[in-house]
């Protein structure tokens, strides 16, 4: 008889949470994008409609936004995987001068998930004798070995996320007319923001309901005083 140990489980919760972490992740860091490029593009609108100015502003949003998540994401990130290297670090040399102490710990810990005693001790020797660092690690630390986090992954995704999210924004204000730039953007920003809170939601898994009505109530707040700032900043002429 196969003796399927939850650890074993454990290691595909956590794959599956990873997922949903990195999904989220990319999720918000596009919803930032929305977000402060709209308020960025709608404020210089309420002050000019020069195609050329509004285009420049936009671009330029976007791209010190996009910078700042990647180089925000790379240094918490590298912080992380340092942490966890230093955590494995640790529980290696523990291993190699108290193995005993680490038997029992690992038998403690396995108690704690529900398993009895005698069976607890059992899986603990066999994880042990296959592979000690790798059951401690996950069992203990929650971290697989093989799969530490990447900052250059994160910082890249975060990059791509936030310019996707403000693409939108900036697209909507420099490509149509005049007159109708405005409303297309709002019109545009908002459903774009509805759409992302649906989304969070659902990965969360959390009410839709209270997250898209926060979402879009933020996205109108921003892009509602940026506008009048803008329209202000305009009318006197700065």
């Amino acid at each position: 008889m196969t003796l399927q140990t939850p650890e074993h489980d454990e290691a595909h919760g956590a794959g599956l949470g990873s997922r949903l972490n990195w999904l989220r992740a990319a999720v918000l860091g596009a919803n930032d994008g929305v977000v402060s490029t709209a308020g960025l593009v709608v404020g210089v609108a309420g002050a000019t409609d020069s195609r050329a100015t509004l285009l420049t502003a936009g671009l330029a949003g976007l791209l010190a936004g996009s910078m700042s998540m990647a180089a925000g994401e790379y240094v918490s990130v590298s912080t992380q995987r340092d942490s966890e290297k230093a955590a494995l670090a640790l529980e290696k040399r523990e291993l190699a001068t108290e193995p005993q102490a680490e038997l029992q710990e690992l038998t403690e810990l396995l108690e704690g998930k529900g398993i009895g005693s005698e069976l607890a001790r059992e899986v603990a020797e066999q994880l042990t004798e296959h592979d000690a660092l790798r059951a401690h690690a996950e069992v203990e630390l929650g971290i697989d070995p093989d799969e530490l986090t990447n900052p250059w992954h994160a910082a890249g995704a975060s990059f791509l996320a936030f310019t996707a999210g403000a693409l939108l924004p900036l697209l909507a204000i420099v490509l149509p007319s005049a007159g109708a730039r405005l409303w297309i953007t709002v019109v545009a920003v908002l459903a774009a923001l509805a759409l992302c809170g649906w989304t969070s939601a659902r990965l969360g898994p959390a009410p839709v309901g209270p997250s898209v009505l926060r979402n879009v109530a933020g996205g109108a707040l921003a892009m509602g005083v940026t506008y009048v700032a803008g329209t202000l900043l305009g009318a006197v002429g700065v």
